[in-house]
């Protein structure tokens, strides 16, 4: 065997020790959560207080719920792969000073929550959280991978209304954005998938991206948004972790704005 044929085979076998490792750890990759209880609700968010659901296969997970003046429209809030409920508490303050109750739920693997996190189980989870609202309409908001989740829910149980913040098309081309070196789309086992089914959501749909998002580009949240038929709310400069897509004012109006028209639906 030739030095050169020994190299190249030595390359592919680590090329395939790699892509293999890859395929077996990629949910850490994917699902970042901080495992960490956050303390009692009341503590963070004044009046809130701690509640608790149980997913169809049975496991127990926590959450908070923030009250508002009105207790006609709930906001379920499903967050992104990484942090917890504790990180998404900037959001329900700025709704719930709008008037709109907040549930707050997270997922297993998540915020003291048990199990691990896989496509199929945040699904369980979202609808566990749905199951737990009982207030007449109810909007879901999905942040970056929970618009995944938030659009598979809403094609199982529909809701009133339907905000995704920064939605990717599918993970895997959001994947390939960030590691284009990789054949992503080949080795992914959970896919959450958006643009193919959210046209299919007959309740009103709001996008909202930041033109800065360099983790899910601007240009897959317009496909998004093109495949819904949705409003279109586009945070200039925004990127995908910045304060202004958490709590700002284009971002909390947006779901404000979409509360009303559920009310005036009603």
């Amino acid at each position: 065997m030739t030095t050169f044929a020994r190299t190249a085979l030595v390359v592919v076998v680590v090329l395939i020790l790699l892509l293999g490792l890859l395929w077996v750890f990629q949910r850490r990759l994917i699902y970042l959560p901080d495992r960490a209880p956050p303390p009692p609700a009341a503590e963070v968010i004044p009046g809130a207080r701690d509640v608790s659901f149980t997913t169809r296969d049975g496991v127990r997970l926590s959450g908070w719920y923030v009250p508002g003046a009105r207790e006609d429209v709930t906001v379920l809030v499903m967050g992104g792969n990484a942090g917890n409920r504790l990180h998404r508490a900037p959001l329900a303050r700025a709704l719930a000073a709008h008037g709109l109750p907040v549930l707050l739920m997270d997922y297993r693997g998540y915020g003291g929550n048990p199990g691990s996190p896989t496509e199929e189980g945040l699904l369980l989870d979202a609808q566990a959280a749905r199951e737990a609202v009982n207030t007449p309409r109810v909007i879901y908001f999905g942040e970056s991978l929970g618009a995944a989740v938030a659009t598979g829910l809403a094609l199982r149980q529909p809701p009133d209304g339907l905000v995704l913040r920064s939605p990717f098309t599918d993970l895997a081309a959001a994947g390939q954005a960030n590691y284009p070196f990789l054949p992503v789309r080949a080795l992914l086992r959970d896919r959450f998938p958006v643009a193919q089914g959210v046209g299919r959501v007959a309740a009103p749909v709001v996008v909202v991206y930041g033109t800065g998002d360099t983790i899910v580009p601007p240009g897959l949240s317009r496909s998004v948004a093109e495949a819904a038929r949705a409003t279109t709310v586009e945070v200039t400069g925004a990127g995908h972790n910045d304060l202004v897509l958490l709590n700002g004012r284009e971002l909390i109006g947006s779901v404000v704005e979409l509360a009303g028209r559920v009310r005036g639906k009603g």
